[in-house]
């Protein structure tokens, strides 16, 4: 049976956003790692002022959101929910990544970051009682050896950063964290809508790091230099915004399962990024690592036959 062309196209499109936001946000660590090496912003600074250009569009959404007629308000107690869970997955993590990032590679900060979703299998399993699949406990083997290799691999290459492994930490707790604020949001977001989560979370999440830049530095956010405003505005909009928006488009044209399929060319996709601007070598153990990693993921994002569904576009 032959496909409806209109069918076709809506699914290509889906496709196409899903893959050049996955590309954006991998952007994201070559810039953070170009304001490092060539001017002397620290990171908390780098944080605020990316937040300090993201947050008028995630107002604005935030807005538009509330006015719709189909709008529900939050109770009191989702507005808790998700003004923590906000913090956590936007400033907490975020914050812990920029940290890190002063210490390691681009390629292995993305590699360390992609095995969250094993992170988030093992969360729901000790949380909410979920039980863990005999292909999901493979899954998660096969990730963490290839993130062994990748990480070894990286580790006998880059013997003159002493703070390697402290920034490696830095990076698995940010995992961690995300991990936490995705079992979170998985909660939250059926009942309140994903258009309007990401919106106000995204608001709570830039308080918070206004509240941090503001307690731990002494400096304005108005007198740097030209080049941390390019690449902190080159993130902001490039790196978070458009992504943003570009992945919830995908999804719903191609459905999530499909999304996190096309959004596994991150890592492949900021290893080549940093071996073009950064300079960073590409080994043959993070390779082999990347492999095993995309592997495992993807294993862990298979449903099993009893509940899966066929792949059709997500309604708008």
């Amino acid at each position: 049976m032959s496909i409806p062309k209109s069918t076709s196209s809506h699914f290509v499109t889906g496709i196409l956003f899903a893959l050049a936001g996955a590309v954006c946000f991998s952007t994201k660590a070559i810039f953070v790692k170009l304001a490092y090496f060539n001017t002397s912003v620290d990171a908390v600074t780098l944080l605020a002022l990316r937040m300090a250009f993201a947050i008028p569009f995630f107002v604005i959404s935030a807005v538009v959101t509330s006015r719709k007629s189909s709008n529900v308000k939050f109770t009191f107690k989702q507005w808790i929910g998700v003004a923590v869970i906000g913090c956590l997955g936007y400033y907490v993590s975020s914050l812990l990544d920029f940290l890190g990032l002063q210490y390691v590679s681009a390629g292995i900060e993305r590699l360390v970051l992609f095995i969250y979703p094993t992170l988030v299998l093992m969360i729901s399993s000790l949380v909410f009682k979920v039980k863990i699949r005999g292909y999901q406990w493979l899954a998660i083997v096969i990730t963490y050896a290839g993130l062994l290799t990748a990480f070894w691999g990286e580790a006998t290459f880059d013997t003159t950063s002493p703070d390697f492994y402290k920034g490696s930490l830095l990076i698995f707790v940010c995992a961690i964290t995300y991990a936490i604020y995705i079992v979170g949001s998985g909660r939250l977001i059926p009942h309140v809508g994903a258009s309007k989560f990401n919106s106000y979370s995204m608001s709570f999440a830039c308080v918070a790091v206004f509240i941090h830049f503001g307690i731990v530095n002494n400096t304005s956010l108005f007198n740097l230099d030209t080049s941390v405003y390019l690449y902190s505005f080159a993130m902001a909009i490039l790196s978070t915004v458009i992504p943003s928006y570009l992945v919830t488009q995908g999804i719903k044209r191609i459905g999530s399962d499909n999304a996190a399929i096309v959004g596994s060319v991150g890592p492949v996709s900021t290893i080549i990024q940093a071996y073009i601007f950064l300079h960073e070598p590409i080994l043959a153990l993070q390779l082999a690592g990347t492999a095993l990693i995309l592997f495992g993921v993807l294993m862990i994002g298979r449903k099993p036959k009893e509940v899966s569904r066929d792949l059709q576009p997500v309604k708008p």
